[in-house]
């Protein structure tokens, strides 16, 4: 009996241990293709010119006031399929507090197969770090 146990304790080893669980291989999560930009990172390449900012807050946040040079599209209507790419530049994305960006980027890295960005602390780390915003018209 104790050789029947050790034997089946050496092959649940063996199978944690294996490359490729026995339901077929791991899939990567999108998780872990999703950036994390500081405010200070952003407002770098915010200067450098060649990111698409994109807010993905509701209208009455975005009434509040945005960061200069993002648009505009709300989570509920993200949809990464749709987005034009062409242009090359990076995306990052950004919400009030990072959560519902974290939510579109690893749409986003889902969709294009490659690691996506949003904002740290979203628009409230943004103004936490002294980072100007500006508010419609």
């Amino acid at each position: 009996m104790h050789t029947v146990i050790s034997g089946l304790a050496a092959g649940l080893m063996l199978a944690a241990c294996s490359e490729q669980p026995l339901g077929g291989p791991v899939e990567v999560q999108a998780a872990q293709a999703v950036e994390e930009i500081a405010p200070v990172r952003l407002q770098a390449l915010l200067a450098d010119g060649n990111i698409r900012l994109i807010d993905v807050r509701r209208d009455d946040e975005v009434s509040q006031g945005m960061i200069p040079g993002a648009e505009h599209i709300m989570l509920d209507n993200f949809d990464p399929a749709t987005l034009d790419i062409s242009d090359g530049r990076e995306i990052v994305l950004y919400c009030r507090s990072g959560r519902r960006s974290g939510i579109a980027a690893e749409k986003l890295a889902a969709f294009t197969g490659k690691p996506a960005k949003h904002l740290l602390g979203g628009i409230l780390g943004w103004q936490e770090t002294g980072q100007p915003i500006s508010k419609g018209e």
